[in-house]
């Protein structure tokens, strides 16, 4: 059973026989803390290392220490636990961590499940002392959390980097681009990266930033930075606000969404910008960043550009130095490899055949009512949190316009889209409106709910996907996406990002029958 002694962190109790006490050679792990401040680690021994804490001038504004021991703690248990206590504490803002984050590893070993239930006895029991405050399941489903720096990081995001820190110490400037699948966590790990940089003692005084282009997820970083040691939100910055400055290191997450000069609003910014550094008036938001800033690191999937707006795929070709890395391991469910493949084979007919998910690997499940799919969020959302209806852009939005409109009516069930485009997936009605695809593609939900319109069919005959261009409503797409070939595959991404959002599961409602026959057959009940 974890043992929870709590002493005072100064000079004159070190040098009492009670703390000579914790001279011993066994793994703990501890956590030192004042008013808002703190500091967590494990060691093999807490007499040493807390005499070593009070000559760091830093640590010396703590007054407090808690130390965690157990008789069961091994080297693997308590690096974990130390891993939990740092990731939880930073998403809560209980404190301000004196941590760096460097070293956070998520990592599997023996009956890691009874450490973790340690690690859970623990928190309640700093609960009941009213040192933390909020339950580990509100944390969990926080944006702050999600997005923290202080995430456990897998080996191969480590790897990445670790790697990409050594090689901007050797080769310097240059570009960095880091490809990633669906689920690994890029923005954690731009998150982490930009913490590690500015943490460490080369990189620290780099004028460094996070260029976020959409507008929902720039608001979380920010909120993130702000309860953050060493960031501030001012580091976040939309692409327009990197003509502001420059740069030694610009890292953007998302940038298959920084923009050309194409189905936009703002010409005349845009243009004026591009006059501002001399360039001509076809130049992209990438060649900005390219322009303004030293070094580079672009998180970047062509899979995932999802507007006629997007930087093509020819101009990130265009870059002439760079390195390129690639992150893989998915950080989510255990059938999490197999869903995607599934939703990929779906949509590539010369994959089709392969595409097949058993409903026992992951919950995935074809409605044929709307009224069932809709209340049966009700229910999953009261349970778990962060469940959301989400769908691409295929009804008219009069509730923009007159709010007492309705936008989505299907077998009687009237509905509207989101009320508000900045973090709509926390707001409080959300689970009673339908997401459009710009609120929701970079967010993690616990379930996913998405609408199928009929502007995507699927003929039977020629097994293929077949686009409907009177049954979407963006203007600029109609204006700008005249070939039918770009259009199907920007739809496709599309219905790609909407269901690989849910962590825990994702249900179906497809308007059109054809394809939601098509849907279904794919899917092996009771598997």
């Amino acid at each position: 059973m974890v043992d929870i002694r709590e002493f005072p962190f100064n000079q004159q109790f070190a040098n009492s026989e009670v703390f000579k006490q914790l001279d011993y050679d066994w793994p703990v792990v501890y956590l030192i803390k004042w008013k808002k401040y703190a500091y967590v680690w494990e060691t093999y021994n807490a007499y040493k290392r807390t005499k070593e804490h009070l000559k760091n001038e830093e640590r010396n504004l703590l007054d407090t220490i808690f130390v965690f021991s157990d008789n069961e703690y091994n080297k693997s248990a308590t690096l974990d636990i130390e891993s939990k206590m740092i990731q939880y504490a930073a998403a809560e803002e209980s404190f301000v961590l004196q941590n760096r984050n460097e070293g956070l590893r998520d990592h599997e070993y023996f009956d890691r499940k009874k450490y973790l239930a340690k690690f859970e006895h623990i928190r309640k029991e700093l609960q009941k002392k009213g040192i933390v405050n909020k339950d580990l399941n509100e944390i969990r489903n926080s944006d702050l959390f999600k997005y923290s720096p202080y995430k456990a990081l897998s080996e191969d995001q480590y790897e990445v980097v670790s790697q990409i820190y050594d090689d901007i110490e050797t080769w310097k400037n240059g570009t960095y681009i880091i490809k990633w699948d669906p689920w690994t966590w890029k923005s954690v790990v731009a998150s982490y990266l930009m913490k590690y940089l500015k943490s460490q003692d080369k990189t620290k005084n780099k004028k460094i930033c996070l260029v976020v282009p959409m507008t929902s997820l720039r608001s979380t970083f920010k909120k993130v930075f702000s309860k953050v040691d060493w960031l501030k939100s001012s580091m976040v910055i939309w692409p327009n606000d990197v003509v502001k400055d420059s740069y030694d290191i610009v890292i953007v997450d998302e940038a298959h969404r920084l923009q050309q000069r194409r189905a936009i609003t703002h010409y005349g910014a845009y243009d004026n910008i591009n006059k501002k550094l001399g360039l001509p008036k076809d130049t992209t938001q990438l060649d900005w960043i390219l322009k303004l800033s030293k070094t580079q690191i672009l998180f970047y999937d062509s899979n995932q550009s999802i507007k006629p707006a997007d930087v093509s795929a020819a101009d990130f070709a265009k870059i002439k130095t760079t390195n390129t890395y690639e992150l893989k391991s998915q950080m989510r469910v255990k059938w999490w490899n197999k869903y995607i493949a599934f939703i990929n084979n779906i949509f590539d007919w010369w994959n089709a055949d392969f595409a097949q998910i058993k409903n026992k690997e992951y919950d995935f499940k074809i409605y044929d009512k709307f009224d069932e799919f809709r209340n049966a969020i009700l229910s999953q959302d009261q349970e778990h949190g962060l469940s959301r209806i989400v769908a691409w852009y295929a009804r008219k939005w009069r509730s923009q316009d007159n709010s007492n409109e309705y936008d989505i009516e299907i077998d009687g069930t009237k509905m509207v889209w989101n009320t508000t485009n900045t973090d709509w997936v926390n707001s409080k009605n959300a689970v009673n409106e339908i997401g459009c695809i710009h609120t929701v593609q970079w967010y993690d939900l616990n379930y996913v709910w998405v609408i199928l319109w009929e502007e995507l069919s699927y003929n039977k005959e020629t097994w293929e996907f077949v686009i409907n261009r009177s049954k979407y409503y963006d203007k600029k797409w109609k204006m700008w996406v005249t070939d039918e070939y770009e259009l199907k595959r920007y739809i496709i991404n599309i219905y790609k990002t909407l269901l690989t959002r849910g962590i825990l599961g994702t249900y179906v409602y497809v308007v059109d029958k054809d394809l939601r026959e098509y849907l279904k057959s794919k899917v092996v009940l009771n598997g």
